[in-house]
């Protein structure tokens, strides 16, 4: 990775100083060493409009942003958002740490539970979240598993209510994202400082699981996205780094923010999805570069998809 050049993101938009809170929560008690942290952004996702949506992890907040750059609250509630994905049928869903699936109204913002247990049991703190085609939805349960309790799990929610298993002993699953033809889901193991890739048999089931790139540092990959030739986009969480993977997970660019490390999730975006807009939650930005190859046209996305 040494050998490949540096390229500089630039800032799109940053969070008001109206729209921070500097004050200890629950989340900064155990996440931040429980400093004051006026916002934690993640979860980025765009609607059709070209709205971006993101997250405020520690006071409960969804956000939006429109193409000129304007922030407004759409929601806000007793929770920890985290990773966000339109469904199909245009709601915005909300893999939440404390409450487990969400749904929300982008219109007038109301928030609806969706799955909150499995098999009686609560989840240990859901975190990312992708829909294929067919309306499964894949998420992840990371909870704070990690090399010391590796048993994250990656579930799969079907479009008729089924939900599968697919990893028990993962070591921090957290982001995740489907191949171009949905043959295979990526997840990134953030403290095993990896990404998987799991395999999907024509039945759905995962099979010869293995890791597919490695990175180092003291966080490690979080959120991902992918464009239309296979290139996998990891953002690194302590490495204030988007890294580009090619299909035999080799990175062949890394692109670096100058306003802080913490480069936790990532989206394609733009009239052509030829924009990518990376979240950098310690200082509330949104920063984002040019690429080439077009995402992946996401399933919430059909407008744009055409």
């Amino acid at each position: 990775m040494t050998d490949v050049a540096r390229i500089d993101m630039s800032v799109w938009t940053r969070l008001p100083d109206a729209l921070r809170r500097p004050v200890v929560t629950t989340w900064s008690r155990a996440n931040a060493g429980g400093r004051q942290v006026d916002s934690f952004l993640e979860g980025p996702c765009f609607d059709d409009a070209g709205n971006l949506f993101v997250v405020d992890i520690p006071h409960g907040r969804i956000f939006r942003v429109t193409p000129a750059g304007e922030w407004s609250v759409l929601a806000e509630y007793d929770g920890e958002p985290n990773g966000l994905a339109l469904h199909p049928d245009g709601r915005l869903f909300v893999a939440d740490c404390r409450r487990g699936l969400l749904s929300i109204d982008t219109h007038s913002g109301a928030v609806h539970d969706v799955l909150a247990r499995r098999n009686a049991e609560g989840f240990k703190g859901l975190n990312d979240l992708t829909f294929a085609r067919s309306g499964d939805l894949y998420f992840t349960d990371q909870g704070q598993t990690g090399l010391h309790d590796p048993t994250g799990r990656v579930f799969r929610l079907r479009s008729d209510g089924r939900l599968d298993l697919l990893i028990s002993n993962g070591p921090s699953p957290n982001g995740l994202v489907l191949s171009p033809d949905e043959s295979v889901l990526f997840v990134a193991m953030t403290r095993d400082n990896a990404i998987w890739r799991l395999p999907l048999l024509p039945d759905g089931s995962a099979t010869k699981v293995g890791r597919f790139c490695a990175f180092h540092g003291t966080g490690g990959p979080d959120g991902l996205a992918m464009d239309e030739a296979g290139n996998l986009f990891v953002s690194h969480v302590s490495l204030g780094t988007v890294f580009v993977v090619n299909p035999d997970g080799e990175v062949i660019r890394r692109f670096r923010s100058l306003e802080g490390r913490a480069t936790s999730n990532v989206a394609f975006g733009g009239a052509s999805r030829d924009e990518v807009f990376v979240t950098e939650s310690a200082s509330g930005s949104i920063l984002r570069f040019p690429w080439a190859t077009p995402g992946i046209a996401l399933p919430g996305n059909a407008a744009r998809a055409r």
